[in-house]
């Protein structure tokens, strides 16, 4: 057995090394961690919990979620779980399930308080409550007007629950693989399942590791890289969407993906809706505050895709900044103990990359391609689907970004991401725990580790070809021109012949780094794949989805049609052949007719 660290020769791959698990989890942000945290609280100290990450956990992209979690609380003013369930639904323009998103709303309460007792800092009421701000889309009594409803710690609240799980998960001995990247799932039996743990790469020696175990949870996080402009990490590669994927597993409503409105121009670094919460406002060229004619009642506070649209409006007809691109941002009259004490970060995001003083100076601001809607189906308790019908994948469950349960339809509300990996990720670790015992005992994917071999080494030995680097950045810039904020047929066309192409192209991909020492040059070829499949799944599903709804926006079909698309998107690919088929599943509506949407 090769020890981990010892000479390799250059190019060649180590033997596979096997651990014996009772469940892994892959990715260390919220979801993955408070699902490892769970499994352990259920199982016990003997339980054997893994947590696979490509990144050391406190780099997990939750660290990144800045403005705040919601919940009914009403601690600062009157609300109601209710409430929320009606403004998920009708910020995800109908298409959320409103079943799942019920279950989201009414556990929301119950997780923050959790949250607290697990140490997590929030910012305080004079009272000592958990204090509150407003969001974008977040209303009184079903949509009169905004309420308080986004629980905070500064604009770090994504640092600090993450922060607080992972020294929770530390507490209860849950055993970390930190800079491992998984390349696939053991699916000894096919799609159907069961699953029986997963295949990964070591990045520090380039060893691969087969970590077998009953149940497998994804939370990988999204695929914002395919995207020219993001706010995503570099990391957010769609990893977790695309291995299911290619395994001949569906995923849902792949064409709804989120742009957030704030991001700093051409930099695509967030500016949290938290900095409009607390009174900030949107300008164009003619100093105007110009969604009072988008949004008469929530202005500035409209959900995500109506405030990127109306962004995008106002360049089109001449009134971006300059005649540019972009419109501003201002803060000005915030003032320095709103700026400095609760947005000190976003504060000094400004003040160091753009070299702007946002107490005196207006802020240049785009949409920015933030959040997938879509992703791996699942149920309610994080179990991932087969198909269409809901037949269950035994051992199999995702959480968090990676997953659609759908809480978020056509489109996320702002804080719902991060109470989405706090819900979900607890209820799947529950799930996990409660069906542990009558899973099957993980079986030897021999097909799999051997397919996983193959693509190394040919990766590795290959001496011709194109850099990746030169392919993604052609990738993400077809993306971002032709299925962003607005698609037509023609821009979704020219798109999947894009992609098409540049996956041909990556058959023949030029690692030049043979080595096998945090090997970034083959790491970029393996996430390179990854992208590629995420955005043939995101173009087949919009340029079949012949409507507008929220963030999927066609300038051809502008209407929302509620008579033939009020349905979620399953794409699958054929393992076999590599051809690709849409099936739909309704809409689950308990509650809430679809309306046309106002703000």
């Amino acid at each position: 057995m090769t020890v981990i660290g010892s000479a390799t020769p250059r190019g060649a791959i180590p033997p596979t090394r096997t651990h014996d698990l009772d469940a892994v989890v892959v990715g260390a942000g919220g979801a993955g961690l408070y699902a490892a945290l769970e499994l352990k609280q259920e199982l016990g100290p003997e339980a054997r919990i893994g947590v696979i990450s490509k990144l050391y956990p406190s780099r997990s992209h939750t660290g990144a979620a800045q403005g705040g979690v919601c919940a009914a609380l009403g601690n600062t003013e009157e609300d109601h779980w209710e409430w929320h369930w009606f403004d998920t639904v009708k910020g995800g323009d109908y298409l959320v399930d409103q079943d799942a998103a019920e279950v989201m709303c009414r556990d929301a309460v119950e997780t923050i308080i959790n949250l607290e007792h697990l140490g997590l800092p929030f910012d305080r009421t004079e009272d000592g409550l958990i204090n509150q701000r407003r969001f974008g889309g977040h209303t009184r009594n079903y949509g009169e007007g905004p309420v308080r409803r986004s629980c905070f710690a500064a604009d770090r609240t994504g640092h600090a629950i993450l922060q607080t799980l992972f020294q929770q998960c530390i507490k209860h001995e849950v055993v970390f693989f930190d800079e491992y990247q998984v390349l696939d799932l053991a699916l000894p039996g096919g799609p159907a399942g069961p699953v029986s743990g997963v295949i990964a790469l070591q990045l520090s020696t380039s060893e691969l590791h087969a970590f077998r175990a009953r149940a497998v949870l994804f939370a990988t996080g999204g695929y914002g890289k395919v995207f020219k402009v993001t706010s995503n990490a570099h990391t957010l590669t769609g990893d977790g969407m695309a291995i299911p994927y290619r395994r001949g597993l569906p995923l849902e409503d792949m064409e709804f993906f989120q742009f957030h409105p704030t991001g700093m121009y051409k930099l695509g670094f967030l500016l949290s809706e938290a900095m409009r919460g607390e009174g900030g406002v949107l300008l164009n060229d003619r100093g105007e505050r110009f969604m009072e004619r988008y949004a008469p009642t929530m202005k500035d506070l409209a959900s995500r895709d109506v405030v990127s649209r109306s962004i995008y409006l106002e360049i089109a007809e001449g009134r971006g900044i300059g005649g540019g691109d972009f419109v501003h941002l201002d803060v000005r009259h915030l003032g320095a103990e709103v700026l400095n004490k609760k947005l000190p970060d976003m504060s000094g995001f400004i003040r160091t990359y753009f070299g702007l003083e946002p107490l005196t100076d207006l802020v240049p601001i785009q949409p920015t391609a933030h959040y997938a809607m879509g992703g791996v189906p699942t149920d309610i308790d994080g179990r991932v689907l087969a198909d269409e019908t809901g037949r269950v994948v035994p051992g199999f469950y995702a959480a968090g970004e990676v997953a659609c349960v759908s809480v978020h339809g056509a489109n996320r509300l702002g804080t719902n991401s991060l109470l989405d990996i706090l819900v979900f990720g607890r209820r799947a670790g529950k799930k996990m725990a409660a069906e542990l015992a009558n899973l099957p005992e993980p079986i030897v994917d021999a097909d799999a580790e051997a397919s996983v071999q193959a693509r190394i080494s040919g990766l590795l030995a290959g001496s011709e070809g194109e850099r990746p680097a030169v392919i993604r950045a052609e990738l993400q810039e077809v993306m971002f021109a032709k299925c962003g904020v607005y698609r037509t047929e023609e821009l979704l066309t020219e798109c999947r012949d894009a992609v098409a192409a540049l996956r041909v192209r990556a058959q023949r991909l030029l690692v030049q780094d043979k080595g096998c020492r945090y090997n970034t040059d083959l790491g970029d070829a393996l996430e390179l794949e990854y992208l590629l499949d995420c955005a043939e799944a995101t173009v087949a599903s919009a340029l079949a989805r012949k409507e507008s709804r929220g963030g999927h926006a066609r300038e051809d079909f502008a209407e929302r049609d509620d008579v033939g698309w009020l349905k979620h998107t399953f794409a699958s690919r054929d393992p076999a052949s590599g051809s690709m088929s849409l099936a739909y599943k309704p809409v689950t509506i308990t509650k809430f007719e679809p309306r046309a949407r106002t703000y």
